[in-house]
């Protein structure tokens, strides 16, 4: 599946569905398998009118009809269901002309009668076919100039709203309830101030943030060099090469800066070509050796590129279902052999990481690096594969060699570091479990120079780009996009990496998938990996955003995302998200997207190309001159 697809709301056709439905004066006692098997049983012809007005008459006494209905009813609305699933025949369904919508709060397991002991949570209610919890679960997707509300609950559900006044009603007890479940207090300016501190007001109230940085971001954006054309709305993402895994199902993939790129499968890497166009070649396949043996799980979860790209370091859990190991693998690229088991240790003990990455984005080609970053849930620190006089090992003597630990501080309990990366310069920013994400400069890994507040949902992922002026992180149901940038006492514009940025904190953006397509993805439709385009050079600037749901490659253009003024922006309530993507289909669930390096951009293109890994095959998409919409 080569063909890159723009989402976009669907209309609700009250006329269409309506049509469909049976005629009955009572709808709320149909269940939802009625509705998709939604035609009448035949029915006598009524007369027709005999004047136009005759049809003026009953047309007005429709029209009161339903008026005093609403007029009955608390928070009326109507509501639909995508029916059809993807096939051909899949449209918005009436399931309920006149229904209410309410925030029940009761129990986690849903139970009215409860001890007074038990834990209160928020549940949106609508009519009889709808209860589910109010979190960042339900996709919810408000569209005011529709008046219409877009949510997910084993199936995708629109609603609509009668008047303006029941649609805003609805966001604010939304917002409200959403607040209390994801922290645990009521939501107020008090209860607001103890969540995000004092310097992130902008964070707690969006609409009054000041998003000048952002601004200002655009506009050094549009300035930056380095790209052979600009980025233009008339550009498609076309698929280039398409190669079979070898070796077992793809487990992970290292991109190359240089000739070469890797996939790492279930028995060794497959080592293949990297050209303008994608990644491509049969090339030599290299099996893990008995060096390998030893763990659980001995298929490498994370491999990282180092000395000039010719040697890997090889990363394996200990156990099923967690990440953490005792120790490395660094595998010779040229050689085809691991050369040796790294054991991490400090002060005599073995420790565990997590995570391991290059000591900034350019590092991987530096052929004589020796040293890279580690994280555990609450340790941050730098390796260094010499010994301590600075002398390269005798690995051949070495029966157990240990990494140097050379800097780096083990927390006391409660940083639950969860991912880490780098800027050009070697700062590091780091995402946790309670959605903190952690600014670190160069010099000191002790203490954060700017630590931002959580949204209430893990940070699997982060990066950042290369100049450090944005940070991207993942969560399981949203990106968010953090500018960095701010200006000091003395007008000078700095990022959080160099200083701290006290109250002058721009508000985040979101990014998300509207309600169907996160339905679309599938069963394992969670954001994973998300990242930047690839640059290592000054004063270049990342073009796009990748990440990977479900059977979806989703992307962003990202001056479009900081455009404050884009119409996706319009009327939202709270952070700004943009709903304004790109997607890549494939057949099964996606291992890892990414893009290429930047100097694999060609003359036509803006952006270098996308690579795709699914377990059993690798595509590579370049980005053409035919329509690319980011809607």
């Amino acid at each position: 599946m080569g063909a890159a697809e723009s989402r976009q709301d669907l209309d609700l056709s009250d006329t269409e569905s309506e049509e469909e439905q049976p005629h009955s004066e009572s709808e709320e006692d149909e269940d939802y398998e009625d509705v998709k098997d939604h035609h009448s049983p035949p029915k006598t012809p009524p007369k027709t009118p005999s004047s136009v007005d005759e049809i003026e008459a009953r047309l007005k006494a429709l029209k009161l009809k339903y008026q005093s209905k609403n007029q009955t009813l608390k928070n009326p609305v109507k509501l639909y269901v995508y029916s059809g699933a993807n096939t051909a025949n899949s449209k918005w369904v009436v399931v309920d002309k006149l229904c209410t919508f309410s925030f029940v709060k009761t129990t986690s397991n849903e139970e009215e009668d409860h001890d007074d002991d038990e834990d209160l949570y928020w549940f949106l209610k609508v009519g009889l076919k709808v209860k589910a919890a109010v979190d960042q679960q339900l996709q919810l997707k408000p569209n005011a100039d529709q008046l219409r509300i877009d949510f997910v609950s084993n199936g995708v559900y629109a609603m609509k709203f009668f008047s303006v006044e029941d649609y805003k009603r609805f966001v604010e007890e939304y917002e409200k309830c959403l607040f209390e479940n994801t922290y645990g207090f009521e939501c107020n300016d008090e209860n607001k101030g103890k969540v995000f501190g004092k310097d992130f007001v902008a964070w707690a109230n969006p609409e009054a943030a000041d998003d000048s940085m952002w601004e200002d971001a655009e506009d050094s954006f549009s300035k930056s060099p380095g790209f052979k054309t600009p980025v233009r709305g008339n550009h498609d993402l076309r698929e280039e090469f398409e190669e079979a895994a070898k070796g077992g199902s793809i487990k992970s993939l290292a991109l190359g800066a240089l000739d070469n790129s890797f996939l790492v499968s279930d028995s060794g890497i497959q080592v293949v070509k990297n050209f303008s166009h994608g990644i491509h070649g049969k090339g030599v396949y290299v099996n893990f050796d008995s060096a390998m043996k030893g763990h659980v799980e001995s298929t490498p979860r994370k491999a990282l590129l180092m000395k000039a790209e010719t040697n890997m370091l090889l990363m394996s859990p200990m156990t099923y279902g967690k990440p953490h190991t005792n120790g490395i693998h660094q595998f010779d690229i040229e050689t085809g052999k691991v050369v040796t088991e790294w054991k991490f240790a400090k002060d005599g003990t073995d420790i565990t990481m997590r995570d391991v990455t290059n000591d900034s984005k350019g590092a991987q080609m530096d052929p004589s690096g020796s040293t890279f970053l580690g994280l555990d849930d609450n340790r941050l620190c730098r390796w260094d594969m010499r010994d301590r006089h600075g002398i390269v090992q005798n690995l051949a003597d070495a029966n157990t060699p240990v990494l140097n630990w050379t800097q780096g501080h083990q927390f006391s309990r409660g940083t639950n570091f969860q991912c880490f990366a780098t800027t050009g310069d070697g700062s590091i920013v780091v995402g946790s479990v309670d959605g903190k994400i952690r600014l670190y400069s160069v010099s000191s890994m002790r203490q954060a120079k700017t630590a931002f507040p959580g949204l209430g949902s893990p940070i699997t992922h982060v990066d950042v780009t290369y100049d450090g002026k944005w940070i991207l992180g993942t969560s399981d149901t949203y990106l968010i996009l953090i500018c960095t940038l701010f200006t000091d006492k003395d007008g000078k514009s700095k990022t959080g990496f160099a200083g701290r940025m006290g109250n002058r904190i721009s508000a985040p953006r979101l990014l998300k998938l509207n309600p169907l397509d996160s339905h679309r993805a599938g069963v394992f439709n969670k954001f994973r990996g998300a990242q930047f385009s690839w640059v290592t050079e000054d004063g270049k600037q990342e073009r796009h955003l990748v990440a990977t749901v479900g059977k979806f490659s989703v992307i962003w253009n990202f001056q479009q995302v900081k455009d404050g003024s884009h119409e996706c922006y319009r009327n939202q309530v709270g952070l700004k998200s943009c709903y304004c993507y790109k997607i890549v289909p494939k057949d099964d669930s996606i291992v890892d997207s990414r893009f290429m390096h930047e100097k694999f951009a060609v003359s036509d293109s803006p952006e270098a190309p996308l690579v795709v890994a699914t377990p059993m095959k690798v595509s590579s998409f370049s980005i053409s001159s035919s329509r690319l919409s980011y809607a």
